[in-house]
């Protein structure tokens, strides 16, 4: 009873947070055209007929990554399931961010042969729009990327007897207070889930701490130590064959792009002329770094070229100082070209973005002091000696002048983060071995509900 009471109150906060936001989504949906409204029409629950063909016959696993990161870290693990599962299986992707799936497409597609059509959104926590995608989909599992726990999605899933795994499963400092805060209801929805699969040891303490079963909460590592190989990219290829010292700023937020632009005028006393690779991290933001670059100060250098403009047809011949990468997909390869790395989201309070992505090439990387998100990765490059935390922007000056100017040390520096990058590795492998453990696991009892619609509201 008290189960039905609570889930009642949240469906009906859920619903009152979707009416207030009716005329916002109402409005993006006449802007963002036919694309944009059948998003919002699959988000409530109308299954793509596309999808619903693409799984015809087959078991699903369904993966669900939130955006571009929890993408990135899907990859592997999706490409791996698709072979150790075989053509009996379907393997389908879900996203909450137009850039995740647009990135999921350019990822999965071409995997097999249903191509994009196993890539959907997320439909919004609603009993009617949760049952809809569980009776098209019947998912033997669902595997959560990171943290995204939603209240309905697990309880429909318990009661149709899925196992639910959280893989990649981390806890931030924010999470973790709030989680604290509210544990007597937290713990309620931890115990929802089959099986954690924790980044860390601090993180999986965590869980377990907001009240998470232990026995359902194992250590695996990161699967972001096993990310793919970044796809080919034809921009990768051409600042490559610049033959020009190149910095990359990448995900910044804003006040970033300005800090990175202060920082790259420094280094032009060291007469290298570097150029800039300005890649914020999200797409809505183009505009405004285009605007910042066009104008005021940085108007007297020599202009910048978009990454988009730069293909096959475009070269961007001529001389220019800065790039804007305002492409998706191309940042990870663009990284591998780079002679000095900032990764972003660090000098403004947010936690900051993956290191390993530069530092798998031996990319010396620097960071701001907002780490939190990856605090177990940014602590093994420490310890190692292979990533510079900078306080403000005034050190970032510094940092690249140092890192610019002394060769051998970044080279080293570099060298010391791709080790860290390689001796951890294996979490996928480790994730695998816990999923084929659990696949088959009360997967009868809920294909069997799933099959009689034996789905409760």
């Amino acid at each position: 009873m008290l189960e039905f009471v609570t889930m009642a109150l949240y469906s009906l906060l859920l619903a009152c947070v979707l009416a207030l936001g009716a005329p916002y989504w109402l409005w993006r949906a006449a802007r963002g055209g036919p694309g944009w409204a059948s998003g919002l029409l699959a988000r409530l629950g109308r299954v793509p007929g596309e999808l619903r063909e693409a799984v015809e016959g087959r078991k699903v696993v369904w993966v669900h990554a939130v955006s571009v990161g929890e993408v990135l870290a899907a990859t592997r693990l999706v490409a791996e399931l698709e072979h150790a599962l075989g053509d009996e299986w379907s393997i389908v992707v879900s996203t909450t961010t137009a850039t995740g799936q647009a990135l999921a497409i350019k990822r999965f597609a071409g995997v097999d042969r249903e191509g994009s059509a196993r890539v959907f959104y997320y439909p919004l926590d609603f009993a009617m729009a949760v049952r809809a995608y569980l009776r098209a989909l019947r998912p033997r599992m669902l595997i959560l990327m990171e943290s995204e726990l939603w209240p309905r999605m697990l309880a429909q899933g318990r009661w149709a007897g899925i196992p639910v795994v959280v893989a990649n499963a981390r806890v931030s400092d924010r999470s973790f207070a709030r989680g604290m805060r509210v544990r007597p209801v937290w713990s309620r929805l931890l115990r929802q889930v089959t099986l954690f699969l924790a980044q860390s040891e601090e993180d999986a303490r965590r869980l377990i701490a907001m009240g998470a079963a232990a026995e359902a909460v194992r250590a695996v590592g990161n699967l972001k130590y096993d990310a793919a190989e970044p796809r080919q990219s034809e921009i990768a290829r051409w600042l490559g064959g610049m033959q020009r010292v190149i910095i990359v700023a990448g995900s910044t937020l804003e006040g970033e792009e300005e800090m990175a632009l202060i920082a790259w005028e420094a280094v032009l006393s060291s007469k290298l002329s570097p150029l800039l690779v300005l890649a914020p991290r999200h797409p809505e933001r183009f505009r405004g770094v285009e605007e910042l670059l066009a104008g005021g100060k940085w108007a007297k250098y020599s202009g910048y070229i978009r990454a988009s403009d730069c293909g096959p047809e475009r070269k961007g011949n001529g001389h220019f100082d800065f790039v804007l990468l305002d492409t998706i997909g191309d940042l990870a390869a663009v990284y591998g070209v780079a002679d000095v790395a900032f990764v972003g989201g660090s000098l403004v309070p947010r936690g900051g973005h993956n290191p390993l992505e530069p530092a798998r090439f031996g990319v010396p990387v620097v960071t701001g002091p907002s780490y939190e998100n990856f605090r177990d990765i940014v602590g093994k490059m420490q310890e190692a000696g292979g990533i510079r935390i900078v306080r403000k922007g005034a050190e970032l000056k510094t940092a690249f002048q140092d890192l610019l100017s002394n060769g051998e040390g970044a080279k080293a520096m570099g060298g010391r983060g791709r080790k860290v990058f390689e001796e951890q590795q294996g979490a996928t492998a480790r994730t695998m071995e816990a999923l084929r453990k659990i696949i088959g696991k009360g997967n009868r009892l809920g294909a069997e509900k799933m099959q009689s619609h034996e789905v409760r509201s």
